[in-house]
């Protein structure tokens, strides 16, 4: 299965004016955000400078704890850092009201996450055009037909998610986050509920969203296997990003990740 259409152009803030793929999609500076107060106070994110070129498939790994669930949250305007700034498509969105940060993720970002997170009681095409009818869009069935044609669903169109396999209702998700031709999509785990098979399916369709769409794709994951299909891999230790790896096999990456584990035991330990 590939996905079909022209790359994706994308429109800079404020000017109007359609951009090509190059510029950064995602850009965090100093960004920290800690939890608790006083002498129980713990930073998730300790200090984070990144920056995402538009166009590229970004792998996120790390231990357990180490920031990769908070990263993702404050990157997408999920959650406020308490300290530093956020740009997203060049939008500075650290200081946006809550309310304009909500139309900026209906019009500007696509989610995909490991439980779909699908309306059981909306059809497959409603689900797809739910983030227009949240922002107020008009419901563009031709624009559904499209990217439900691109994950290989359009004669699914008219069922509901209970009705499809695991497989294909992420497949649902990802058309969904495909439909308003999003600055960014970041996707959180979405292949942990999935077979092998349905995997590798799922993250050939992230990986060719950005090769054939233009796409900019932010994935966290915990499976080297998911996150060889990236550019690029960043690990996260101690709300830091500790080490990079480009084009890394699942080998190379669960290696990274083995010998990163280690070290932050030992650091572990000698702060003990």
């Amino acid at each position: 299965m590939r996905l079909r259409g022209n790359r994706r152009r994308t429109t800079d803030e404020g000017t109007g004016v359609q951009g090509s793929r190059s510029g950064t999609a995602v850009e965090l500076r100093g960004v920290r955000r800690r939890y608790g107060r006083g002498s129980a106070a713990v930073d998730a994110l300790a200090g984070v400078d990144l920056a995402l070129g538009r166009g590229t498939f970004t792998a996120v790994m790390g231990p357990s704890g180490s920031g990769k669930s908070t990263f993702l949250q404050c990157a997408a305007g999920l959650d406020r850092p308490s300290a530093g700034s956020v740009r997203l498509g060049g939008t500075e969105i650290t200081g946006m009201r809550e309310n304009q940060l909500t139309e900026l993720r209906r019009s500007r970002l696509g989610f995909v996450f490991q439980a779909f997170n699908l309306l059981p009681s909306l059809t497959v095409e409603e689900n797809v055009l739910l983030p227009m009818r949240l922002a107020g869009r008009r419901r563009d069935r031709r624009r559904a037909a499209e990217v439900l044609a691109q994950v290989g669903l359009a004669d699914k169109a008219g069922r509901r998610p209970g009705e499809l396999s695991g497989g294909q209702q992420q497949r649902v998700a990802i058309a969904r986050a495909l439909v308003t031709s999003p600055d960014v999509i970041f996707a959180d785990g979405p292949t942990g509920a999935l077979d092998t098979t349905t995997a590798a399916e799922v993250l050939g369709l992230l990986r060719q969203a950005v090769d054939v769409l233009g796409a900019t794709v932010v994935m966290v994951t915990h499976d080297p296997v998911a996150a060889a299909w990236a550019d690029r891999v960043l690990f996260l230790a101690d709300g830091v990003f500790a080490d990079a790896l480009d084009r890394g096999s699942a080998e190379q990456i669960a290696a990274r990740m083995a010998t990163l584990g280690s070290r932050t035991r030992v650091m572990a330990r000698a702060a003990a």
